[in-house]
């Protein structure tokens, strides 16, 4: 599961390359060294009496979507937020980013802080990671009837994908979405059944935040030297993983995803370094709706707050206000695309805690909105919300390795996972040691593992978490993850066979079409009970490379048909198709 931020600050170069979404309406921009917020009109209101409130409180609106009012919005006056929040016609103000120089005391007074929440982030994306140190080369028999790298997906076996797609491949006709940082496109592994058409980036890299903590990094750096990447392009590696893991082909090259003829669409709402914003979020769900996207995969939270407090007494009442916004505007896109036929799933999340229980964070915020922004630990209850795993509608998947235990990184908890499928455990060995194996695999960018240096001139891997399939002189590339990220797209992609299988014909776009709380039933309705582990309080046991031990206790509650470890059960491919 991917980290997220709210939005950068750096300079009036980024305020220049920012570009509306495909739905949103431009409207007038303001000046170079001012802020900008997410302003979230109140349901009903008419726009044009929330962009009057706007106006009247000093404030210029940018860009807004339309389907469910929230406007991007400039202003100079330091008391915008306040002088809203008495309108009738506006339900919530959130920072999103200062634009302008960064102050140089407030560089210095974060550092610390900053270099903390880096150093947590770095620990939450390295679980993704995780065992590639010193790990050996994959080693596998070539299928003679399934795909050529069939013998190392574990993960298909376990939910019996490779047995339902006998059945049930799935329907051109249906499209999933993946909000996640971007597609290769190109990747031969994916390029049969991606749609470059109907793809779209939300994002624009973000060079800094307010602090001057590097994000994206300068704009001349990336690849394609501007701030605004095509929608066929993933420069993380994130979200082609996951794209794959859904929908690569049976086309005798590398792996099978779970649903290997449904279509995929790019609905990049990722930064290049992994944060996901709120406006790129809500801008990705509402299209998705207006497009006909069957189903989509969030395999992320929405930053710069792991949990949304709506009165945390740790944080200020500007930072109360902002978390209230983005729990209102995520939950009202998600609420929008589930109305327009979209089944939503998502990653449970990496840390492995108790959503159902009190607990501390010390992440948060992870992106500085302005000035001085700074995390720092805050008691966190139940009431808080992490989203959009925790949204309504939203189907939130826990992460199983491959002797079906529920993985060590893996959030949980009674009531907040629905379901749970595999997303690799690479500790999950007799001996409890690391095995890059019992990660999953799936479809790495070419140009990704060139300038990271994990190929040779020749092509060939130069590490062992890399793999290289060809056929003929068509070559494709496949890395290791592990993850709740990697969980919640086989768990999407059971959902596409769902809709596949069971749908009807779409008259207003054209394929197939299915209400999502049908696909929900089914997914859950067709999932393997699996109990709680006896005892409950599982104790997992992790030896490292250096020689030290790690251990962690998780306790299971609930009952074999419904746990905090595996919701209803482990997906079932063949289950749901019907045999």
């Amino acid at each position: 599961m991917k980290r997220v931020t709210v939005v950068a600050a750096t300079a009036a170069m980024i305020a220049a390359a920012l570009a509306a979404p495909a739905q949103a309406v431009p409207t007038a921009a303001g000046s170079a060294e001012q802020t900008e917020y997410l302003v979230l009109y109140k349901e009903g209101a008419a726009p044009a009496d929330a962009q009057k409130a706007i106006e009247a409180a000093g404030g210029s609106v940018v860009t807004v979507n339309t389907d469910v009012g929230l406007a991007t919005v400039r202003t100079g006056d330091a008391g915008f937020a306040d002088a809203l929040r008495g309108s009738a016609a506006i339900e919530g103000v959130a920072r999103n980013r200062v634009i302008g120089s960064v102050p140089p005391e407030a560089k210095a007074s974060a550092t610390a802080a900053r270099a903390a929440a880096q150093a947590a982030q770095a620990r939450s994306r390295a679980v993704e990671k995780e065992g590639r140190d010193g790990a050996s080369p994959a080693k596998w028999r070539r299928g003679a009837k399934d795909e050529p790298l069939a013998d190392l997906q574990w993960d298909m076996k376990q939910i019996h994908a490779d047995k339902a797609h006998a059945y049930e491949p799935g329907d051109k006709g249906v499209l999933v979405g993946v909000l996640d940082t971007g597609i290769d496109g190109s990747h031969p592994d994916i390029a049969p059944n991606f749609d470059r058409r109907l793809s779209r980036n939300f994002t624009v890299d973000l060079p800094a935040d307010a602090n001057g903590t590097v994000i994206d990094g300068p704009c001349e750096s990336d690849p394609d030297g501007s701030c605004t990447d095509p929608n066929d392009v993933d420069e993380d590696g994130h979200g082609t993983h996951v794209a794959s893991s859904i929908a690569s082909p049976v086309n005798r090259l590398g792996i099978a995803g779970v649903a290997p003829k449904v279509t995929l669409v790019n609905l990049r709402a990722g930064q290049d370094s992994g944060y996901f914003f709120l406006q790129p979020t809500v801008d990705a769900l509402t299209y998705a709706g207006n497009i006909g996207v069957d189903v989509v995969n969030m395999s992320y939270y929405v930053d710069p707050w792991l949990f949304n407090c709506t009165d945390n007494p740790a944080d200020s009442p500007q930072e109360q206000q902002d978390q209230r916004t983005i729990i209102a505007a995520v939950q009202r896109a998600l609420d929008y695309a589930h109305r327009h036929g979209v089944t939503l799933v998502s990653a449970a999340g990496n840390g492995a805690t108790d959503y159902t229980k009190t607990i501390v964070d010390a992440s948060s915020p992870d992106f500085a909105a302005f000035a001085g922004q700074q995390p720092r630990s805050r008691t966190i209850p139940p009431s808080c919300v992490s989203m959009p795993s925790e949204g309504e509608h939203v189907i939130s998947v826990s992460s199983t390795g491959i002797s079906t235990r529920k993985a060590y990184y893996s959030d949980y908890g009674n009531g907040y996972v629905d379901v749970a499928s595999p997303g690799g455990d690479v500790y999950d060995t007799p001996g409890q040691t690391r095995d890059i194996t019992k990660a999953t695999l799936a479809a790495y960018p070419k140009a990704l593992a060139v300038a990271n240096g994990e190929i040779d001139a020749n092509g060939d891997p130069t590490v062992p978490y890399v793999v290289k399939d060809c056929k003929g002189s068509t070559c494709g590339y496949y890395q290791y993850l592990q993850g709740t990220s990697m969980a919640s797209p086989r768990a999407a992609g059971v959902a596409a066979l769902i809709v596949s299988r069971y749908g009807h014909r779409d008259h207003v776009h054209g394929g197939l079409t299915l209400d999502p709380d049908v696909v929900e039933g089914v997914l859950k309705g067709t999932a393997t009970p699996t109990p709680c582990p006896n005892p409950p309080a599982y104790t997992y046991v992790r030896h490292l490379p250096d020689g030290t031990t790690v251990t962690a206790t998780h306790t299971c509650e609930g009952t074999p048909q419904s746990n905090g470890f595996y919701g209803r059960g482990i997906v079932d491919a063949l289950r749901a198709v019907g045999h």
